[in-house]
């Protein structure tokens, strides 16, 4: 059994949490960002919507949103969360955002309206770029915005100064950043922590410094992937990509 902190945003942090726990590890979260809705417009066409995360249809359906748009999600748990949300007409690319990108290209025409990337302020790629380059009329629509906490929880900082933390996962590269810097500003030895991260980008937002005992990437960049690191994640130092 090993204690797990859990950086992502409520309520997925809960939800992780769920899983990680199932596993028979004890579990720590701090969510690190806080989503803050953005005030913008919908266009009032669209011929569908891009989704890279869950926090986006979720902006999106708060926008009030119509629900009969089609919605491409980059992944099957932003699909379920479309669905749970009331869309009607949902497609996953069950990978990542270039395979959004292709799935889109093969299933609309650039002559059929604006396709939107509902995203957030942050985000690691440019789905609409890459589409408008290919002649679709494609823009980003920024949603919502993560706010970064300035300090750690006070029961984390204190678990990780005393080395009680054996793996941190990763969800986006912001969080891995933040956690770095306000683990380092806490005091935090993390020579003892394995860094267990969704994507490759996550990775290398940790930057090259040694500071954890393991750093290791998801085989596809979902939970269920991450979730198999924690049986893998070895006892002794080392970064494997």
């Amino acid at each position: 059994m090993a204690t797990v902190l859990i950086t992502r945003p409520q309520p997925e942090a809960d939800r992780t949490a769920a899983a990680v726990a199932a596993l028979g590890h004890d579990v720590l979260i701090d969510p690190l960002l806080t989503v803050e809705d953005m005030d913008v417009a919908l266009p009032p066409h669209v011929q569908a919507v891009l989704i890279t995360s869950v926090n986006g249809v979720r902006a999106l359906a708060r926008q009030g949103a119509p629900r009969t748009w089609p919605l491409y999600a980059v992944g099957d748990r932003t699909a379920a969360a479309a669905r749970e949300l009331g869309f009607t007409t949902v497609r996953s690319a069950a990978g990542d955002a270039d395979d959004l990108v292709r799935l889109v290209a093969a299933e609309t025409r650039p002559e059929a309206g604006l396709l939107l990337h509902a995203a957030g302020a942050d985000v690691a790629g440019d789905p609409a770029g890459a589409l408008a380059a290919q002649g679709f009329t494609a823009r980003r629509l920024v949603l919502y915005r993560a706010v970064a906490a300035d300090t750690l929880l006070p029961g984390v900082r204190d678990a990780l100064v005393a080395g009680a933390v054996d793996h941190v996962l990763l969800f986006s590269p912001r969080s891995a950043r933040t956690f770095v810097n306000l683990a380092v500003q806490g005091g935090a030895d993390l020579g003892a922590v394995s860094a267990l991260c969704l994507s490759p980008a996550v990775a290398g937002a940790l930057g090259d410094a040694p500071l954890f005992r393991h750093v290791a990437v998801a085989a596809h960049p979902n939970q269920a992937a991450l979730l198999d690191l924690l049986a893998l994640a070895p006892d002794g130092p080392g970064r494997v990509f």
